[in-house]
């Protein structure tokens, strides 16, 4: 089992970083490997609809996103961590996010369906339970299980440093990624056991409100 943790911020190793690094050591403590993705920071640009992924099973434009989805179904589990901009993620890591659960919705099998996730988020002050739930939605509409932390998933700090003197924030971290590892061994455990997996509808609804 593996859990790929994905950076959003442009700095490698800062606080976001520090909240992926508690996760990291937590799941190693618990067997389950991992690896940190990061997204980097050049600009990442943003879906524009052209839907050519649908025939391409890929992005039109070939960047990190492409590169991102190519080992996605490697992956049992996904964490996806932001700093807090103005009260949402930041810019590079939404347009990251559009493009690449957009294009995995035309790949077969989709490489995140039903595959457990968690959001994370770091912050000097606020915006963060906003910036949880935008991430959150993403995860919601591929089918995949939210894994939740004894409070939200978030850590407090304006530099490494103060983020490491958050103990409430890294223990959240802690809990989160047990939490996580438990979900993965109930997952092999059920298939083990031949539990099968949801029966899905072939075809899809899609109601419009303006005919």
């Amino acid at each position: 089992m593996k859990v790929l943790l994905v950076n959003g911020s442009p700095h490698k190793s800062g606080c976001t970083y520090t909240a992926l690094s508690e996760i990291a050591d937590t799941l190693r403590e618990e067997g389950i490997d991992h690896d940190i993705f990061w997204i980097g920071n050049k600009p990442v640009g943003g879906c524009t609809g052209c839907n050519t992924c649908s025939k391409k099973k890929q992005c039109v434009f070939d960047d990190i996103v492409n590169a991102f989805t190519k080992i996605a179904a490697a992956y049992d589990a996904f964490v996806f961590a932001s700093p807090v901009y103005y009260a949402g993620m930041n810019g590079s890591l939404k347009s990251f996010m559009d493009r690449v659960f957009y294009s995995a919705s035309a790949q077969e099998p989709n490489p995140f369906m039903l595959k457990p996730a968690a959001a994370v988020v770091s912050a000097r002050r606020a915006g963060t339970t906003a910036t949880l739930e935008q991430i959150n939605k993403y995860f919601m509409i591929q089918q995949m299980p939210v894994i939740s932390s004894r409070y939200w998933n978030m850590v407090h700090g304006n530099t490494p440093d103060e983020v490491r003197q958050d103990a409430e924030g890294l223990q959240i971290m802690r809990v989160l990624a047990r939490n996580m590892a438990w979900f993965l061994r109930l997952k092999e455990a059920g298939a083990r056991a031949g539990v099968p997996l949801p029966r899905q509808e072939e075809t899809r609804c899609v109601t419009n409100f303006i005919r």
